[in-house]
């Protein structure tokens, strides 16, 4: 695996407590047995 050197794109700030990352990337979309993709 190569390391990152740098990472571009649009950073957005969530000022709210309790954030529900749920909502953010649904874990259905983590449920992988393959490493490909992430």
């Amino acid at each position: 695996m190569k390391a990152v050197h740098i990472v571009q794109g649009t950073a957005v700030p969530l000022d709210r407590s309790d954030v529900d990352t749920d909502q953010i990337i649904p874990s259905d979309w983590l449920k992988r047995v393959e490493r490909t993709g992430f």
